[in-house]
């Protein structure tokens, strides 16, 4: 008997299904809480992926242009279809997400799934949530100009686990819960092929302006006649221009070359350009006046098409800055400048902008005597033509080659290279920065500065060739964003981007 016994309780045989019968109640539990991780896991990347969408949808449209509220909502309505698994929502725990156009009017709103806000700025560290301090103003016009994020919150969502939590609790609820996501995105804006060079706001301080600012310059024809001297002399006020610093560095050589370059290999940002102050004003003379056909710089791949500019027959091109300029106004003239500047007496902007009202039919009259003013250039008084539509004319209607009365022609000289074949070689690129706000924020332009916000990107056609080494004419053409007229779209690079 007592082997009987010795030899059962030695006896091993059936013990794994004892073992299994103990573990198995913890074995099923973890299996089910493995399966209910993952399927919440699934739910939320679901929901994840589609706030990501939608916020990216929404930031590609935050240009700072009117309407980009209503055309962010839109976007979020019609652009994006993701779908949900593993919710209490829908048959069989599927159901597709959607956002919806309540009016695109109001800095935040909520449609369909989802909910958002249009902000400003984000809070410096990604661990700290958004505050109302970061969002764009609520009066649509300010808000949709300063709007360059949007913030979208996906509707939480119901989860049922299979794990019974509720055995443990008495509390059936707590065997769901919610499940939601969020994201922000943003809209970058930059440019290609510019110039490193940036100009301060010449309408930054209306006071000085006749009331006109940037964007009313850039749209209203007799704003942008006004003749505006750029000036390089190593301050920073309105109407003053200085560089941007270049990955190819900042050196003599290398500004003259960017400036000479008809397609310069720099990109820019919007949020941010750094800058390289310097007076360099050999460079920019003979940079700029290569475009004219003056054989002023060795690193010119070529002249504009036109480069009527004035000057006596036979003196186009030389090994100088020194061109010799036609005094007598009926023989031929240059796209001349304003009549106050002409007498001096200028009162906007400390006398280096104009009133717009410069002598087009004297310089039609001893240009092209020969043709008539043609109807598209016939307008006076505000529809007077601006130069930058002049020049573009003579050249799309190839009567850039007529002789004037004096002999010159707008065909640069054979020494001078082959023309580059775009009609904008006379274009100056750059970065528009509100100077005076930048230096009262605490700017200091005396060095490099890094990370500075630019007001706009512009365009601004050459008047005249450089003759006093320091000084550009030039008109206003176009800007980028709000106010523009979109002939910069192509060398925009637009890019939406996920930051939180």
């Amino acid at each position: 008997m007592l082997r009987t016994i010795r030899a059962f309780w030695h006896d091993q045989r059936g013990i794994a299904l004892i073992l299994v019968s103990v573990t198995l109640p913890a074995i099923i539990g973890f299996s089910l809480l493995a399966i209910d991780m993952s399927r919440a896991n699934n739910l939320h990347n679901d929901l994840q992926k589609a706030a990501d969408a939608f916020a990216l949808a929404g930031a590609a449209e935050l240009d700072g242009l009117p309407g980009s509220w209503a055309r962010a909502e839109r976007a979020m309505a019609t652009l994006v279809t993701n779908q949900a698994a593993f919710s209490t929502v829908g048959a069989n725990g599927r159901f597709t997400l959607t956002s919806g156009q309540p009016g695109g009017t109001a800095r935040c709103n909520s449609a369909g799934n989802i909910s958002w806000c249009f902000l400003k700025t984000l809070p410096a560290s990604d661990g700290t949530p958004v505050t109302s301090a970061n969002y764009a103003n609520a009066t649509q016009s300010i808000g949709e100009d300063e709007t360059a994020f949007i913030e979208v919150k996906v509707a939480p969502t119901g989860f049922a686990a299979i794990f019974p939590a509720s055995f443990l609790t008495g509390n059936s609820a707590n065997n769901s819960f919610n499940v939601a996501a969020q994201a922000t995105a943003g809209f970058t804006s930059g440019v290609c092929d510019y110039t490193p060079v940036f100009m301060c706001n010449p309408y930054e301080d209306t006071s000085i302006t006749g009331g006109v600012t940037l964007e009313q310059a850039a749209q209203t024809r007799q704003y942008r006649r006004r003749q505006i001297v750029l000036r390089g002399d190593g301050s920073y006020f309105p109407g003053n221009f200085a560089f941007l610093a270049s990955p190819f560095g900042n050196g003599a050589n290398q500004l003259e070359k960017m400036l000479a370059d008809s397609k310069p290999q720099n990109c820019y940002s919007r949020d941010g350009v750094d800058t390289e102050p310097g007076q360099n004003a050999g460079p920019v003379e003979n940079g700029i006046n290569s475009r004219f056909g003056i054989d002023s710089s060795n690193y010119s791949d070529g002249p504009a098409v036109n480069v009527r500019k004035g000057a006596k027959n036979g003196s186009q091109f030389v090994k100088s800055n020194k061109v010799d300029y036609e005094t007598d106004p009926t023989k031929g003239v240059g796209l001349e400048r304003d009549s106050c500047q002409i007498a001096g007496n200028c009162t906007m902007m400390g006398g280096r902008m104009g009133d717009g009202d410069w002598n087009f039919a004297r310089y039609w009259a001893a240009n092209h005597p020969t043709r008539a003013v043609p109807a598209a250039l016939s307008g006076t008084g505000a529809n007077l033509p601006t130069r930058y539509e002049v020049y573009r004319y003579e050249i799309d209607n190839n009567i850039y080659q007529d002789a004037a009365v004096g002999g010159e022609t707008g065909v640069p000289p054979a020494a001078a290279g082959t023309p580059i074949s775009t009609p904008d070689r006379r274009l100056l690129y750059g970065a528009i920065l509100d100077c005076n706000a930048l230096q009262a924020s605490g700017t200091n332009f005396s060095g490099r500065q890094t990370g500075i916000p630019v007001r706009r990107f512009g365009s601004f056609f050459i008047t005249e060739s450089i003759k006093d080494g320091k000084n550009i004419y030039v008109e206003l053409v176009d800007i980028t964003g709000k106010g523009g007229n979109g002939t910069l779209d192509n060398y925009l690079r637009d890019e939406a981007q996920l930051y939180r």
